[in-house]
């Protein structure tokens, strides 16, 4: 699942996931078998809680889904919770330097490549899978989160960092760091946006979004675009679409 996605990045193909803050494995075990090629737990704003990973995990992996993890913050206990669970790829939130950059992508290797705390744990199913995961799977998906004007300034320390994969705009915030929460039509933000892009390209680093609401053309229309790591709906606005009462 991992080597899939990430030849797709490098082959300037999109590689489409989806997004849970549900903690029910039920969903879980839905999102995986809709046949997106990851689906993103949301451990930042979403209801989901570290107990809940690796049951949420293993029923998206159910369904040839790569489980990924938006962890809470970028820093070592969450990515280490992150990846001790099974989280094949993650999503760091609100990354505004290279050094930041860095030093989460070293929280999320095994020494020699970084820091991670070495342990038996359920990601190689405490100890039993040990040696074949240390070897293996010391090369989590690295997604960096583009959320703050700041990030903006210093794009090119953070496109630089090896060992970055994506990068993927948090549209909220971003634009209410620039004070027009919302306005994904300013031309300011328009502007920004390109920019992003722009030094994505030429660093050779894939670009990603959230599609919040689910739109089967402006997915389309995106990936025409060339961005290439999207994030395509939330489970709980498919239930909502779903299930809303036609007569209301």
């Amino acid at each position: 699942m991992k080597s899939e996605i990430r030849n797709k990045l490098k082959n300037k193909l999109p590689s489409v996931g989806s997004w849970m803050q549900i903690p029910d494995q039920s969903v879980a075990e839905i999102m995986g078998n809709s046949g997106y090629d990851w689906i993103a737990v949301d451990m930042e704003h979403g209801a989901i809680s570290k107990n809940n990973l690796p049951g949420l995990f293993n029923a998206i992996s159910s369904g040839g889904a790569a489980p990924f993890a938006r962890v809470a913050r970028a820093e070592s206990v969450y990515i280490k919770e992150a990846l001790d669970s099974g989280a094949q790829g993650l999503i760091l939130p609100m990354i505004e330097t290279g050094a930041q950059l860095e030093n989460a992508i070293s929280e999320a290797h095994y020494p020699p490549l970084g820091n991670r705390g070495i342990g038996f744990c359920r990601a190689n199913m405490f100890g039993k899978n040990f040696k074949t995961y240390f070897e293996n799977e010391n090369n989590p998906i690295i997604v960096a989160q583009i959320e703050h004007k700041r990030a903006v300034e210093n794009m090119d320390s953070i496109l630089k960092v090896k060992g970055l994969d994506a990068i993927m705009i948090g549209p909220y915030d971003l634009s209410g760091s620039m004070n027009m929460t919302g306005e994904f039509d300013h031309p300011a933000f328009v502007q920004v946006l390109k920019t992003i892009f722009d030094k994505a390209l030429h660093y050779n680093i894939a670009m990603g979004l959230h599609i919040v609401a689910p739109d089967k053309q402006q997915l389309k229309n995106k990936i025409d675009e060339g961005y290439q790591f999207i994030a395509y709906g939330i489970d709980a606005l498919f239930l909502y679409n779903s299930s809303e009462n036609p007569e209301m």
